[in-house]
């Protein structure tokens, strides 16, 4: 009778499961939208982005910046960490680490990736 018990409990369990794990993605296909927003009219392309007209605003894009490579630098556990080449690719910071002295290359596009430690 034990045995039975177990095995009804156990296939009740797995069932609520199931059910539970149905429901929830079928509840997820909601879509709120507040505000007054067209999705259906098309994007003017060739009007220039927000901001752009402003006095002093780069019109080529930005690429690493090297105040942020050596933050990052510094995050990565470097101190006394600086600037020591800046090319059209890399942005080449040394420092001092547990270890000694050490180098790290950031890519030189935004937010700057770092590539080598």
């Amino acid at each position: 009778m034990m045995q039975f018990l177990a095995k009804a409990g156990l296939a009740a369990m797995l069932t609520a499961g199931t059910l539970a794990g149905t429901v929830a993605p079928a509840a997820a296909q909601l879509n709120i939208i507040i505000g007054d927003q067209d999705r259906d009219a098309p994007r003017d392309y060739r009007r220039p982005a927000p901001g752009y007209d402003r006095p002093g605003y780069d019109r080529r894009p930005r690429g690493c910046d090297p105040r942020l490579a050596e933050d990052m630098a510094r995050d990565y556990g470097f101190r006394r960490a600086r600037v020591v080449d800046v090319t059209p690719r890399r942005v080449i910071v040394q420092g001092w680490t547990r270890r000694g002295p050490g180098e790290m290359s950031f890519g030189n596009v935004r937010g700057c990736p770092a590539l080598r430690r």
